[in-house]
């Protein structure tokens, strides 16, 4: 079952994150996140540093949903976020992981 509706922020291992969009659906029986945020040049070391470890704490407070997931997609508007003043959009798809 898909579910959509107003999730305006998700955090990863404590980090928070302001949405843009948010969808959750369950596949193979494990709940799937999708979710676009922007991230700022001044962010992009911390952001891109905390992703490099594939396998994260999710949180969405507005789904009381608290979970292990994983990194199943992963794309940005703009690879080169080391001029300052710039934003790149983040699409994120994590998918559950049962321990």
């Amino acid at each position: 079952m898909r579910q959509q509706g107003i999730v305006t922020e998700i955090t990863i291992n404590g980090r928070p994150f302001q949405l843009k969009s948010y969808n959750q659906e369950e596949v193979d029986g494990l709940t799937q996140i999708s979710v676009v945020f922007d991230v700022t040049s001044e962010e992009y070391h911390e952001v891109t540093t905390l992703l490099y470890k594939g396998t994260f704490t999710i949180e969405v407070p507005q789904k009381s949903l608290s979970c292990q997931a994983s990194i199943q997609q992963y794309s940005t508007s703009m690879t080169n976020l080391y001029e300052k003043g710039q934003v790149s959009e983040y699409h994120l798809t994590l998918r559950e992981v049962k321990a």
